[in-house]
């Protein structure tokens, strides 16, 4: 389906009037997205939320923004983000006023919706960087290795051979002049890739390195103290299946199917804990992020706990804010109402109306995280000039 940024006048935040068609844009994936101007106004919980480290959030995607050179995703270019970015470098850090008087004055929120059902819900969950323990030598208890990326691994980007394929990617090896599928999480373990000296370090539970796969990023305490962090650096592109969802199949009411939940039963059943994971065909393999105990996003950033995303950049590029409004039991009115910063991706990120909020390191951050799986919207906000101008379009002012 081509994707499409559409356009029309606004209405009331949990029912946003249907998009007038706007200019088609190059097909992304399955689906599309669709964006209805509104105001700050509209957007639940605005008035309460810690705007001035969603700031700090935002600051550290500038460089990725004014980097942007192609404006055919919808999203403008450098030449849109400037001002704004230029703008947020004078916000004094800490000042809750002045981070608001910089949002409202530089964005314009866009209530998103796949643009194919017209529906503006879509699935939030949590994830958060975990904690493994290994060391750069095989021995003892570190067993699993954790993986570089293979020289053989080919991801191909499909728009650069028919525009209408545009955000989709597929991932294998070349072999005979063709590319073929590349080896499953269970071949992989079964020895696929071992003597190719891809081991990245190697750690002591395969559990671990299960949810670090899902997570996507990670922290290692190494056998001398040493603590380096490990983030993604590609997949063997087959695709992701829940093993939550597997569970679910044979019974487990899925009430019960939490990130706690699966851990604990993986423990409980060693004789069936590795086939429940390879029956999620995925597989993850790293790089190394020197120096700090912080994790980074797909898009180079550091994340900031609460105020980074997850998204996927088929629909929304890293660096653009989201005001999300979702069911989150943790939360204590029931909601997950923050800004926060597209700066990541995940194999299990799919779709125009779904995100993985980012909680941070230790106990708390995993046990948020694994217990929000809820429902919700999203308003994208976009640089005031490229609002108006897309705006000016379809014939009509955005407003904001």
């Amino acid at each position: 389906m081509a994707a499409v940024l559409a356009l029309a006048a606004c209405s009331s935040a949990m029912a946003p009037p249907a998009p007038v068609s706007g200019p088609a844009l190059p097909a992304t994936a399955p689906g599309s997205l669709s964006l209805v101007p509104s105001s700050f106004a509209r957007l639940p919980g605005w008035p309460q939320d810690d705007l001035a480290t969603s700031l700090t959030a935002f600051r550290a995607s500038c460089p990725k923004l004014l980097a942007r050179t192609d404006a055919r995703d919808g999203f403008g270019t450098r030449v849109d983000w400037r001002p704004a970015c230029m703008a947020a470098a004078n916000v004094p850090p800490g000042d809750q006023a002045a981070a608001r008087a910089f949002f409202e004055s530089q964005l314009v929120p866009f209530s998103a919706m796949d643009g194919v059902t017209g529906n503006p819900s879509g699935l939030f969950t949590g994830y958060y960087q975990p904690l493994l323990h290994g060391s750069y030598h095989r021995g003892g208890r570190y067993t699993v290795p954790l993986y570089r990326r293979p020289a053989d691994l080919v991801s191909v980007d499909l728009g650069q051979f028919r525009p209408a394929l545009k955000g989709q990617r597929i991932a294998g090896r070349v072999a005979g002049g063709r590319l073929m599928p590349y080896a499953t999480r269970e071949q992989i373990e079964d020895g696929a890739l071992a003597g190719h000296g891809l081991e990245l370090v190697w750690v002591d539970s395969a559990i671990d390195a299960f949810f670090l796969s899902v997570q996507g990023s990670g922290l290692i305490q190494l056998d001398d103290g040493s603590i380096i962090g490990v983030a993604y650096d590609g997949d063997n592109g087959q695709a992701y299946r829940s093993i939550g969802r597997v569970l679910a199949a044979k019974g487990v009411p899925a009430s019960e199917i939490t990130l706690p939940f699966l851990k604990s039963w993986l423990a409980s059943h060693p004789d069936q804990a590795r086939q429940l994971m390879d029956q999620d065909p995925a597989f993850i393999f790293f790089r190394p992020v020197a120096g700090n105990a912080r994790a980074t996003g797909a898009s180079g950033v550091g994340l900031t706990p609460g105020h980074s995303l997850a998204v996927d950049p088929a629909f929304v590029p890293y660096g653009v804010p989201a005001w999300i409004d979702a069911e989150d039991t943790a939360e204590p009115d029931g909601r997950f109402r923050h800004l926060a910063v597209a700066q990541d991706t995940g194999s299990a990120i799919k779709g125009p109306v779904r995100a993985d909020i980012f909680f941070g390191i230790g106990a708390a951050a995993e046990a948020h995280a694994g217990q929000l799986k809820g429902r919700g919207m999203w308003w994208l906000l976009l640089p005031r000039g490229l609002a108006n101008t897309l705006a000016t379009r379809q014939g009509g002012p955005s407003q904001g």
